[in-house]
């Protein structure tokens, strides 16, 4: 029976596009953006998906949750699966020692053996499950904190697409508006904002 039963969950890189806001004049510094006579009139950024979830404090701080539950977990499978390898030994080994009885108890302990292998394969899924749920609601919340910081963020900047780098396969760095974005996110984690609850119509 295998030992290791789950590997540790990674934090996905997540794509986003924004859709222009309002009018209002800009009012923030920033890269320069794409001359809109070479972009066909629109104005376009972009930002490296990889780094902001490298930086934002929410995103690290549940990534290394994540890896605790992920490693517990890992723990908790293999503990149980020992214990049933040596319980597994103990009766092939008691059995050839005619150490039962009679039929009937080697049965029964048979029995409690394939009990015990169920009882960890349902409690492995479980686990799996939960973990995998934990990642979903994360993976959630993090586009969700992304897409309500860029609607603000565009109030002002006006920007007619902003991209993920990593669907680009070439960008000149002056559209990059990773930075700002990561310290812009960290700044409304920092006062207490919490990613918003994705069931809600946005």
């Amino acid at each position: 029976m295998k030992k290791n039963f789950f590997t540790l969950l990674t934090i996905v890189a997540m794509t986003a596009v924004m859709n222009s806001c309002d009018n209002s004049t800009p009012k923030m510094d920033g890269p320069v953006v794409a001359d809109s006579a070479q972009t066909g009139g629109m104005r376009i950024a972009y930002i490296e998906i990889d780094s902001l979830t490298a930086q934002y404090e929410f995103a690290k701080e549940t990534s290394l949750e994540l890896e605790k539950k992920g490693t517990n977990a890992r723990n908790t499978i293999q503990s149980k699966s020992q214990q049933l390898e040596r319980n597994v030994a103990n009766f092939q080994q008691k059995l050839q020692n005619n150490g039962f009885t009679s039929r009937e108890q080697a049965e029964n302990a048979q029995a409690s053996l394939q009990r015990e292998q169920n009882n960890l394969m349902q409690l492995q899924q479980r686990l799996e499950t939960e973990l995998a749920n934990e990642q979903a609601k994360f993976l959630q919340a993090f586009q969700d904190s992304l897409d309500h910081f860029l609607a603000d963020y565009n109030a002002d900047k006006k920007y007619d697409l902003i991209v993920n780098k990593a669907a680009v396969l070439l960008a000149d760095k002056k559209y990059d508006i990773t930075e700002e974005v990561i310290n812009g996110m960290n700044r409304r984690y920092k006062k207490g904002a919490t990613p918003v609850d994705t069931t809600k119509t946005k």
